[in-house]
């Protein structure tokens, strides 16, 4: 019997300019209390505007190289089409995000919205492809009023360098010779 709480993805939107990019993950009982606990652990700097979380298990990933060793196969699906949220890792320089939102597809299964999303948001030059439908995904409540409510808070926290603090710990006594 597994112990744990379900891990849960975290989505953050810097400013209504930026899309939502993965920042990490918190671990919870059910989605309310994750978008909750990621507003606590990834909500301290005053860049946040909205937070999206969704959970590890409604994530469909794909890297680069298991798209070489076996394509997406588009198949025929009796399935009702719905939205799906495409994310797209594209580059190794930032170590803090891991994938960008990019676009979204209306398709059968999420195999088959990887499949129309590689032409369509570029395959070559991404290490990593993230598709979840956006039935799955709980956000941040929308809205002046509640926005200041979540995110307005961590404009008054002064954030500093570590380095900021100086020195702390025991120091042992120098003595001097006369």
């Amino acid at each position: 019997m597994d112990t744990q709480w379900p891990r849960y993805e975290v989505f953050k939107q810097d400013n209504e300019r930026k899309v939502h990019e993965a920042v990490g993950s918190v671990h919870a009982a059910d989605a309310e209390m994750a978008l909750l606990n990621a507003r606590h652990v990834f909500v301290r700097r005053p860049s946040a505007v909205s937070l999206w979380v969704v959970r590890e298990s409604a994530i469909y990933s794909r890297t680069a190289e298991e798209l070489a060793a076996n394509p997406p196969i588009a198949e025929e699906s009796t399935a009702d089409p719905q939205r799906y949220l495409i994310f797209t890792k594209d580059n190794q320089r930032r170590t803090m995000v891991f994938v960008r939102h990019v676009g979204e597809v209306t398709a059968e299964s999420a195999a088959h919205a990887l499949a129309q999303a590689i032409p369509q948001f570029g395959g070559e030059d991404v290490f990593a492809w993230w598709v979840i439908p956006a039935s799955e995904i709980t956000a941040s409540p929308e809205g002046e009023e509640t926005a200041a409510s979540w995110f307005a808070p961590a404009e008054d926290k002064t954030y500093r360098q570590q380095s900021y603090y100086g020195f702390v710990g025991s120091r042992k006594a120098v003595s001097r010779k006369p």
